[in-house]
């Protein structure tokens, strides 16, 4: 038998799920628009291009986890730092303007889960020219 305060209790538990729901929805959101990381002092509303990649693993499969670096081709160090995710991918904004970067994977601290050891053949050059996106792919080999 349904009393009214059995009615209310169920009521009240579909409103605290659609809640949730909701607070769950604009979380994920929020993350996955940060996960374009800026470059440090650019603004968010600047224009700015693209490099998006793949990390392929040497059965043609992508890999999770990777630390991806970039660095542009007149520097030494890398100026940014970032980690495949559960597709192999990676974004990262730069500057507009003429430039070329070099994009290689960090295996150094990587476990494969063959326990072989990866490697790459050289880092991907990648030239910017204005707003735009290059898309790359890295291939990892054993």
């Amino acid at each position: 038998m349904i009393t009214p305060r059995s009615g209310f209790a169920a009521f009240s538990f579909l409103l605290f799920r659609l809640r949730f729901s909701i607070v769950v929805s604009c979380f994920i959101v929020v993350l996955s628009y940060a996960s374009y990381a800026i470059p440090p002092g650019q603004k968010p509303d600047q224009p700015y291009a693209l490099i998006f990649g793949t990390v392929w693993g040497p059965d043609d499969r992508p890999l999770y986890g990777v630390k991806i670096k970039i660095r542009r081709a007149d520097q030494n160090k890398a100026h940014w730092e970032l980690i495949s995710d559960h597709s192999g991918e990676f974004a990262q904004r730069v500057p507009v303007g003429p430039a070329d970067y070099l994009v290689w994977a960090d295996l150094k601290s990587y476990k494969s889960l063959t326990s072989k050891e990866l490697h790459q053949n050289g880092e991907v050059k990648v030239h910017i020219d204005k707003d735009e996106r290059q898309d790359i792919g890295l291939h990892l080999k054993q």
